[in-house]
């Protein structure tokens, strides 16, 4: 529990919520980079007339989007707790505490669905 009695410790908290949000974000991209660059190598690649198998990329992109959603996941509950260990005065009054929740879990969310859209096919 915290004895400063200052807002800034919850402002601390926010922004590194934040960062690992971007974080999240960061890993989900390049996880979707990944698993398109595969796609682009298979056309390149016309000797393999074989229908598109799900190789290595498929599978590594897909390894970095799911983690990219679990960091997200991950750091909300850390914030959570955080959050039980702040004063009431160390929080800003009228200041709403939600909207960096929803943000997160709103990533690792679309974090799935993009995980299901990777499924669907080429």
């Amino acid at each position: 529990m915290s004895d400063l009695n200052d807002p800034r410790v919850f402002f601390a908290a926010e922004r590194t919520l934040l960062a690992w949000n971007r974080t999240s974000l960061a890993l989900m991209a390049f996880g979707f980079v990944i698993e398109r660059f595969g796609l682009f190598v298979s056309i390149l690649m016309p000797q393999h007339s074989h229908p598109l198998q799900r190789g290595i990329s498929f599978w590594t992109g897909l390894a970095f989007v799911l983690l990219g959603a679990a960091v997200a996941a991950y750091s909300t509950t850390q914030f959570k707790k955080v959050l039980k260990t702040l004063k009431p005065i160390e929080i800003p009054d009228g200041y709403r505490v939600s909207p960096g929740i929803i943000t997160n879990l709103a990533v690792a969310a679309l974090g799935l669905v993009l995980t299901a859209y990777f499924f669907q096919g080429v």
